[in-house]
């Protein structure tokens, strides 16, 4: 078994539908660099340019629910032209948006493309590559989509600072010509296709539930906590929720099957997901923006402050990969989420005087532990479920990912806003204290999802509970 290799149609596969998630996420946090820029070009406000960000997280969020349906219906090649083509299209359309609306609209249609393409690369490795190479390809698949977010900020900066924000999609049209190509050689049908009749009610409650939450939590760095764009929201999101899980129960064959979540691992796992994504994706907010308002320093700088963790990151999890296919998934899990509780604690020790070096080696802990972890835990909490239900519990792990992103971000923004509006300004004492209050909280999240993990990391379904 360990002498198995991977085909090299599956490899290109993998890296096809990788570079497309790739071009993804380094345009969703690359963009924000050129807020400031896409303000003064199109003379909008801030609320409004961050449209960009929060039309793009909507439709993933609506969109990646239904991967498992889609799979089931349509071809893995025939889901990855359409993915590629939205994605081709939107790009081309904010390269040459000559207003706003048209720039909001691309950014759209490359949701449409993510939100197909992140769960489609995750169906092949678990479909398509031998079970003792299942960690290493995770590994990979982690390493194409995790340098993004690393060089992102840094990519934007330099970009904004030599070139004309255009340039951010411009230079991502041969990355995804050459993702093109490689798909149209190496993705090929693993599984058969059946037929799946879409249920009204369960599609129309499943879309509601998450527009509804990534709308809500997108306005809590509002301050109005208390109103129909923040709570208002969140309540009918949670209604919409009960709704599609009540009306899941009562199905044969779901859209997804809640089901899983009688599986105590999985779901254990499944919050401990949640817990990591919500914590990087707050510090991806919360170490540039203290690095600018607190220390002074530039755009760029804060992003190539972050650059050698997240580089770091993306080497670790083929390496963490590799541990998992020799020695299972607890080893690297463990390694991994206590090397992160370890930067969480550092930084809140520090956070009252924090020196921009001492931010990078923190940073470094922290993301070289995330390395291990993020693709050894969605391929354990896989192993816990029957092969036949591995596409649902791939597009619930992409579902938790995509919200708890939007959490992690929204709820960070937010704590160091209303310290912000409670000193009347955004100078380096509140900001300091912002960010302070909400590390407190990412340590609460941390320390939970390492006892999470110390109890369930590493069970398979030989020694966990049948579904």
């Amino acid at each position: 078994m360990t002498n198995e290799k991977v085909p090299k149609k599956v490899l290109a596969a993998v890296v096809a539908t990788g570079l497309m998630s790739f071009s993804g996420v380094i345009v969703e946090t690359a963009i924000n660099i050129a807020f400031p820029t896409l303000m003064q070009e199109f003379k909008v406000n801030t609320s409004t340019v961050q449209w960009m960000t929060s039309s793009y997280l909507l439709i993933i969020a609506v969109i990646v629910p239904f991967s498992a349906s889609l799979k089931r219906s349509f071809s893995t090649r025939r889901l990855f032209l359409t993915a590629i083509s939205c994605f081709i299209i939107g790009v081309v359309l904010d390269a040459l948006a000559p207003n706003f609306s048209l720039l909001l609209l691309g950014r759209m249609i490359q949701g449409i493309g993510t939100g197909i393409a992140l769960p489609l690369m995750f169906n092949i490795i678990m479909e398509q590559v031998p079970k003792s190479k299942v960690g290493t390809m995770m590994g990979i698949a982690n390493l194409i989509t995790g340098v993004a977010p690393a060089i992102g900020p840094t990519f934007g900066g330099l970009i904004i600072s030599y070139l004309n924000w255009r340039w951010i999609f411009y230079i991502l049209l041969p990355i995804l010509v050459g993702s093109l190509l490689l798909g149209l050689w190496g993705i090929t049908q693993a599984g058969r296709l059946q037929a799946f009749e879409l249920d009204p009610l369960s599609a129309i409650s499943l879309a509601l539930t998450f527009m509804a939450l990534v709308w809500g939590f997108s306005n809590l760095a509002s301050g109005q906590l208390v109103s129909l764009n923040v709570l208002g929201s969140i309540l009918f999101g949670l209604l919409s929720g009960t709704i599609f899980v009540k009306r899941s129960l009562q199905m044969e064959d779901p859209l997804i099957n809640v089901r899983l979540f009688k599986n105590k691992s999985f779901s254990a796992l499944c919050i401990a997901f949640f817990g990591i994504q919500m914590t990087s994706l707050s510090l991806g907010f919360l170490l540039p923006n203290y690095a600018q308002l607190v220390n002074g320093s530039s755009a760029l700088t804060a992003g190539l402050l972050v650059l050698p963790a997240g580089v770091l990151g993306s080497i670790m999890a083929p390496l963490g990969g590799n541990l998992y296919d020799r020695y299972g998934a607890r080893i690297p899990i463990m390694v991994g989420i206590s090397s992160m509780v370890l930067g969480v604690v550092l930084f809140n020790i520090l956070i009252a005087d924090l020196e921009n070096w001492e931010l990078l080696v923190i940073y470094l802990f922290y993301m070289g532990g995330m390395g291990l972890d993020l693709a050894n835990l969605m391929a354990n909490a896989q192993a816990l479920l029957p092969q036949a239900q591995s596409a649902q519990g791939n597009a619930i792990l992409n579902t938790i990912q995509q919200f708890a992103g939007s959490v992690g971000t929204s709820t960070a923004s937010a704590i160091v806003g209303l310290s912000q509006q409670q000193f009347g300004n955004k100078g380096a004492h509140s900001t300091t204290i912002g960010s302070q209050h909400a590390f407190y909280l990412l340590l609460v999240v941390m320390l939970i999802v390492w006892v999470l993990l110390a109890k369930f990391a590493g069970r398979t379904r030989k020694n966990n509970e049948a579904i």
